[in-house]
């Protein structure tokens, strides 16, 4: 069903059994979305144009759940019936054209998600909610390009999704209260915390956590401490798991950067502007955990944390 038509309306309610959720982006944010709804016994389509990153996915999720077995808080049947209840799809057309709810998890880029929400509403059923898992991206600017700006909504996931608890519900310019109690019931059936909030750069989490992290970077990159002690006084004396410059490379310094120019455009405001550092970094491809190297060097296989030779 085309998505001009009717789309004030929303489409039956989503039940744990049986509903159609779609998620647009098979990487880290995506697969875990996949996996969390799969486990609360949606159907799940799993939407990547690039089919290795699908076949990655998952392979990825086949071992979260098996983690899950052997710490015994899910059985070896719910396992397989999890897995039974995700479909890999190429095509975002044909992922789209039979859900209830379609969560975008696509990479921190305001045109690629501009792109995709074209597509998604024209593809996507009347009353379909669209959701985007974006992090700092305006969901009033999402909402404006497709037809439908009052079916739209941020519904951000924390990472690692299968263990973390929040769900920051964003609200829109023009997003109606019944698509936000929607996935506020939706995230408590998911044994998520929802948590709503307005529509302003950053939202609530990443306004917070991003200042905190680029004052880390310059503190580091001021010489006022090193790497570890940075990390220890924020480990010890704040009672944080883990420090800000590990939590960076956890993240993608690339992302942290990202999101740093999302609230320096968004209010204008120097004080957001990225530590220098940080922009060196990734412009060298030091991009944490994920390039093998940020503040810290990671090798497969081992948990130890140990400082980069940039910064000794």
């Amino acid at each position: 069903m085309n998505s001009t038509t009717n789309n004030n309306k929303l489409r039956p309610p989503l039940g744990g059994q049986g509903g159609f959720v779609s998620v647009i982006g098979a990487g880290t944010m995506g697969n875990g979305i996949a996996h969390v709804f799969a486990q609360a016994g949606f159907l799940v389509n799993l939407v990547d144009v690039n089919p290795a990153q699908l076949e990655k996915a998952i392979a990825t999720i086949g071992k979260n759940l098996d983690r899950q077995v052997a710490k015994a808080t899910i059985s070896e049947e719910q396992k397989k019936a999890a897995l039974a209840n995700i479909t890999t799809v190429s095509d975002i057309t044909t992922g789209v054209e039979n859900a209830q709810l379609v969560i975008e998890a696509a990479t921190e880029n305001t045109e690629l998600k501009l792109k995709i929400f074209k597509q998604i509403d024209e593809a996507a059923p009347a009353g379909c909610i669209l959701a985007t898992n974006t992090s700092s991206i305006s969901i009033t600017k999402i909402a404006a390009v497709t037809k439908r700006p009052e079916l739209v909504i941020g519904m951000h996931f924390m990472n690692p999704v299968p263990v973390m608890k929040l769900v920051e519900v964003i609200n829109g310019y023009a997003t109606k209260k019944e698509v936000t109690d929607s996935i506020v019931e939706l995230s408590k059936q998911l044994g998520k915390i929802p948590c709503v909030v307005n529509d302003y750069p950053g939202f609530i989490a990443n306004r917070i956590l991003m200042p905190m992290i680029n004052e880390a970077i310059y503190s580091l990159y001021e010489s006022v401490a090193g790497v570890e002690e940075i990390d220890t006084v924020m480990k010890l004396g704040m009672a944080h798991p883990m420090g800000p410059l590990q939590l960076a490379d956890f993240i993608g310094l690339d992302v942290c950067l990202s999101i740093l120019k999302v609230l320096q455009d968004g209010f204008g405001n120097p004080k957001y502007a990225p530590c220098p550092l940080l922009v060196n970094m990734v412009m060298a491809g030091k991009l944490g955990v994920k390039s093998g190297e940020g503040f810290y060097v990671y090798t497969a296989g081992s948990k130890e944390l140990v400082v980069s030779t940039s910064f000794k």
